[in-house]
């Protein structure tokens, strides 16, 4: 009898074996796994877990939507009850108990993996119910010698994700009794160390992150893995990959920036995968059905190029009359500018609003006005704010920012030859500028996406409905820092902030040393903004000159090509009829060296402006090149002698002599135009009888300066002829 009865136990026990064994081979079935998180609102960080649960095809389930959340800022304290008051809740109409439950936050949390993985490592645990785990102790201290000892992994419990069998669930939560406010990490974390409740709910931890990422006190045990078109974060202390990845507690700014990146959100194979989602496009719709925006514009220091930018502005493809203007203006150097653009195109903007100088408005509140504009207007669907040292070269960067559909997008931007942008990539402790692993392949195009970022300035885009709802406060903008203080406020209320590169939209200029002194400052920028310089400043067709072969030959040794532009000429003969003070034409002349001037014209000197180092910086990079390539063999550092400008009036000075210059080349450029400006004029090369009687605007004449390039400058019969003339020298 006793055989037969240990032989029946031995079988029963066997069998027992068995099953788990064929269990764990098989595996729980997906279909009996149900994600549960709790969610009183929608926010971008709910609706990206949403997304990542739906790329991997998790069932989903939503507790307190609508609700009011009463559970704390456990950010910072205690908190989060609510959460355990409706999970108890919720798990009273769940009968099946081969149900998995997967309970975890979701507001910063992205899935890394699919059910199976999750499931698989679960049954590996070898426990009913598996919590997440962590390196600190939260929120009592004092219970740290209640834990049990691990040898190796993560010691404490994390309460934002845990999974288990429903009965379980159902009796771990059984005896919660607390107030929404109470904290739900304290309550599991004293069923967890009290050793009886730990075994009959049959608890375990993630000690190792194999189920559970938490990155409060593990952000330097966490890298991302790129590996055949996925994208993983790997736990580097345990070799593990985490299929949960929660940003818990100050780490938010790190879930986002991993959220950039998983699950497959962007690989090194495929770039951007979920760019062109959820976009919201405009091409089927009339111009009288686009959105209203409010363009807000601000300018806060002197800036070059104020023109130009208004320039854009009008060229900017977006209807006229779905525009605002809000123009903020500071400098009262730039009310010229300011009034200009809207005497001639201010009537094409559905509202224009100007803050002047007089009005003593400082920045950020200037910014906060702005915005409230857009926030009480019905009609306003957009804020566009717009600094004015920003170059937009996209016409259709409003269309693409309003495109990606999102809540608050910048175009990225950059400053020529330097790693600088408009957005930030992390933040340091304290707040200010950090540098992410990724910042550097993003400025320089390596990494083209939308990115989640903490920080963005100088042009971004802001919907309305964000204004009248989440961001009603008034005060969104310090004086201290106004962008650093917007974006702090804009990251405490949970809203991402994002920059796009996936399109060209321009650069920022530098407003170091610029200076106002000048009739026309931007001539001096040449130095601090290279890039626009040469769009303003350069002929259109420079480039062209030796592609085209637009380099003219119409004397002997003498070339012919355009390298000022219009605006160029223009500024250059205003400077220096702003200065005034030409020369008498006398042959003394204290302007040079030795003081005597053999063939002296009516001139002013490109010293007396301080332009020289300007004017050389000119030669050297488009004058030096061209002499090169026609004079082989010859090279040069564009040291001139005399660099002036010509002034040519009947009544006054209309030609020169014959002569010599005193240079190994000269430059001679026309700066304005025969039969338009004045009549006649032009030079002539006596040895090759040979006349240039029609310079054209904008082109320089380049020709050897003494021994065989004797000349003569023939008479202006009307107007007045400008040129600038640079005696240059190896």
């Amino acid at each position: 009898m006793r055989l037969s009865s240990l032989l029946l136990f031995s079988g029963i026990a066997v069998c027992a074996l068995c099953a788990l064994v064929n269990s764990e081979v098989e595996g729980i079935p997906e279909d009996k796994l149900l994600v549960v998180t709790v969610a009183t609102k929608e926010t971008d960080g709910y609706r990206r877990f949403l997304r990542t649960a739906k790329h991997f095809n998790y069932t989903v389930k939503v507790l307190g939507r609508g609700q009011k959340w009463k559970g704390g800022d456990y950010m910072s304290a205690p908190g989060g009850g609510q959460k355990v008051r409706l999970l108890k809740e919720g798990l009273k109409e769940m009968k099946d108990d081969h149900q998995i439950i997967l309970f975890i936050d979701s507001y910063d949390v992205v899935f890394a993996s699919g059910p199976k993985e999750l499931l698989k490592k679960f049954q590996q645990a070898k426990h009913r119910v598996v919590f997440s785990s962590e390196t600190l102790i939260w929120p009592d201290r004092h219970l740290e010698d209640k834990y049990p000892h691990v040898r190796e992994g993560n010691r404490f419990l994390g309460s934002g994700g845990f999974i288990g069998y429903l009965p379980n669930i159902k009796e771990l939560v059984a005896n919660w009794t607390g107030d929404d406010g109470d904290s739900d990490q304290l309550f599991f974390t004293k069923i967890y160390t009290d050793q009886s409740k730990r075994k009959s709910i049959n608890i375990t931890l993630d000690n190792k992150c194999r189920l559970f990422q938490n990155l409060h006190g593990a952000l330097d045990d966490v890298v991302l893995k790129f590996e055949d078109h996925q994208v993983r974060v790997r736990n580097v202390l345990y070799d593990t990959l985490p299929v949960i990845i929660h940003g818990n507690g100050p780490t938010k700014l790190q879930i986002n920036y991993l959220g950039n990146y998983i699950p497959n959100t962007w690989t090194f194979e495929s770039g951007c995968t979920v760019c062109h989602e959820d976009l919201r496009s405009l091409s089927a719709l009339q111009e009288n059905e686009y959105p209203l925006v409010v363009i807000g514009i601000f300018i806060q220091q002197p800036t070059p190029f104020v023109t130009v930018f208004f320039e854009r502005l009008l060229k900017l493809q977006y209807p006229k009359n779905k525009l605002k203007l809000f123009i903020f203006n500071k400098e009262a150097h730039h009310q010229r500018q300011v009034q200009s653009f809207l005497k001639d195109y201010g009537s094409l903007y559905e509202k224009v609003t100007v803050i002047e100088p007089e009005e003593e408005m400082d920045g950020a509140a200037s910014r906060n006005l702005g915005l409230d504009l857009c926030r009480r207007d019905q009609d306003c669907d957009y804020f566009f704010s717009l600094d004015i040292e920003v170059v937009l070269k996209n016409k259709d960067t409003l269309k693409i920012l309003i495109e990606q559909n999102l809540p608050i997008v910048a175009p990225m931007i950059t400053r020529g030859g330097r790693l600088w942008s408009n957005f930030w990539g992390a933040l340091s402790g304290d707040g200010y500028y950090a540098r992410s692993e990724d910042y550097v392949d993003i400025v320089q195009g390596r990494r083209v996406g939308v990115w989640n970022v903490p920080y963005v300035s100088n042009v971004y885009l802001v919907k309305a409905g964000l204004l009248q709802r989440e961001l009603k406060d008034y005060e969104l903008f310090s004086s201290s820092d106004p962008d650093m203080a917007f974006c702090h406020n804009i990251r405490n209320k949970g809203i991402f902030m994002y920059v796009t590169n996936m399109h060209t939209f321009g650069r920022i200029l530098s407003t170091e040393n610029y200076q106002t002194g000048h009739l026309h400052n931007d001539l001096w920028q040449i130095f601090e903004n290279p890039v626009d310089w040469e769009e303003r400043y350069i002929h259109e067709n420079y480039t062209r000159i030796m592609k085209d072969k637009l380099i003219e030959n119409p004397c002997p040794d003498v070339y012919w090509f355009p390298v000022f532009s219009s605006v160029a000429c223009n500024h250059m003969i205003e400077e220096m009829e702003h200065y005034g003070k030409w020369s008498g034409g006398a042959n003394v002349d204290n302007r040079i060296h030795g003081g005597y001037e053999n063939v002296p014209t009516i001139d002013i000197h490109m010293t007396q402006i301080n332009f020289e180092k300007e004017w050389q910086k000119f030669l050297v990079e488009y004058v030096v090149p061209i002499t090169e390539k026609m004079f082989p063999g010859y090279y040069t550092k564009a040291h001139f002698e005399l660099a002036f400008v010509v002034r040519y009036k009947p009544d006054e000075q209309p030609s020169l002599r014959p002569h010599h210059d005193a240079s190994t080349f000269t430059v001679n450029i026309a700066l304005n135009q025969v039969g338009l400006d004045y009549q006649g004029g032009g030079c002539r090369f006596l040895r090759y009888d040979c006349s240039i009687q029609a310079p054209r605007k904008g082109w320089a004449l380049l020709h050897p300066g003494r021994l065989t390039h004797y000349h003569e400058g023939l008479p202006t019969t009307a107007g007045v002829r400008y040129i600038a003339v640079s005696f240059v020298d190896p």
